[in-house]
């Protein structure tokens, strides 16, 4: 996308707003699938916490994408939008026993990751094929929220409890037709998902009805101009052949599976903010924005570091600014960063503005969530409607209490 294209999306749907590439998407899911073109059966769970806008949703459905959940209400997301029960993984974390009863009745494949709900759910219903979620014990990821595959995660089985998973299997006459994991995200060493893949093929082979193995996900993608980032085409080359070797010893081919959300909508997102003020201090120059971490709140929650342009002035002379929302407690986006020179009523583009943003959007400071916008084939769509005061006050019920 261009600056002139969006700029006349702020034009037309005002800030703060998020914009989403569609061709970009497309790029990346296709740069994955060839990455793994020599698995006979691969799939690709878009995991839908990272941007759930139900447009989106069809369009990675019209790729070929399969889906990766974690809730009931992203599983009936994915139904709307028009996925088969058999395209959806649903992999909880610390829910009730009744919802993964409820989403196990709507037909999606169930991925288990506590071994007294396994034990629980293997007694009540031993006609549905479970998937474990297994824990490597191998720690990775770019922020310690985002690391889930280490010895302390609350996620998943420890790999040094398969014993107790077999128990359970022979005394409830189960089936496990699936073997997941996920490390963490903004992985960028090839060998960690080697490592870990090596540790996941061992304990597959101790489960004989197995269908797919999943490797969850954790690429990272670049955030700036010349950023590191996984090297997708090195490991698709390694794992496929490591894979393919499995499949071999196994006796029988499988399904790869992936669960790729930053993947592929982070470098497809903008999120698009006015400038409302300049503030000079006796160290630092404020620019000050129409938002906060009520809209964006990555940088305040993990540190990350997106890029900022101004688009309004992209050839001017670049000075020090720190780049502060409007939300009553610090809410700082970036400090000291060098941006072209930046006057009240400029627009400002954030990068990789696609994933864990709006979906962690909230109304903090009684703020209305902003609108979304999909660029596709050279035209703007807007996906959803800026919210109004209606919508702050839809579910609230007021009360005479004199």
């Amino acid at each position: 996308m261009t600056n002139e294209n969006l700029l006349a999306i702020a034009e037309e749907h005002g800030c703060p707003v998020y914009v989403y590439d569609s061709e970009k998407i497309e790029q990346q899911y296709k740069r994955l699938t060839s990455a793994f073109s020599n698995i006979e059966s691969l799939r690709i769970h878009y995991a839908v916490k990272a941007l759930s806008n139900i447009t989106v949703l069809k369009f990675l459905n019209s790729l070929g994408a399969a889906l990766d959940t974690v809730s009931i209400q992203e599983v009936e997301l994915g139904l709307h939008a028009g996925f088969q029960p058999e395209q959806i993984i649903y992999t909880p974390n610390g829910v009730s026993f009744e919802e993964i009863e409820e989403v196990s009745t709507k037909g999606v494949q169930i991925n288990i990751d506590n071994l007294a709900i396994l034990e629980e759910f293997g007694t009540k219903h031993p006609d549905i094929p479970i998937c474990i979620r297994i824990n490597p014990h191998v720690m990775a990821g770019g922020n310690t929220n985002i690391s889930v595959g280490h010895i302390d995660s609350k996620f998943g089985i420890s790999i040094h409890q398969i014993p107790h998973v077999l128990r359970i299997v022979k005394n409830t006459g189960m089936t496990i037709n699936g073997i997941h994991m996920h490390t963490g995200s903004d992985i960028l060493d090839v060998g960690v998902f080697l490592y870990a893949s090596n540790i996941l093929f061992d304990a597959a082979l101790q489960f004989p009805d197995l269908e797919f193995i999943d490797f969850g996900s954790g690429f990272k993608v670049p955030y700036y101009d010349g950023d590191i980032e996984t090297n997708v085409e090195e490991f698709g080359e390694q794992l496929t052949r490591r894979f393919n070797q499995f499949c071999e010893e196994y006796g029988r081919s499988l399904t790869l599976a992936f669960e790729p959300g930053k993947f592929l909508v982070s470098e497809a997102g903008y999120f698009l903010v006015k400038v409302n003020a300049i503030k000079q201090t006796t160290s630092t120059v404020f620019a000050q924005i129409d938002s906060g971490f009520n809209h964006f709140i990555r940088p305040m929650l993990y540190g990350s570091q997106h890029q900022i342009l101004n688009i309004s002035n992209p050839n001017g002379k670049e000075r020090f600014y720190s780049v502060v929302g409007y939300i009553c407690e610090t809410d700082t986006f970036a400090n000291n960063r060098r941006i072209s020179e930046i006057n009240p009523g400029d627009i400002l583009a954030f990068r990789n503005a696609g994933a864990y943003c709006f979906n962690m959007s909230s109304n903090y400071n009684s703020r209305f969530r902003p609108a979304e916008v999909l660029w596709h084939i050279g035209s703007s769509h807007l996906i959803r409607k800026r919210e109004s005061f209606d919508d702050l006050m839809r579910n609230q019920i007021a009360i005479d209490l004199v």
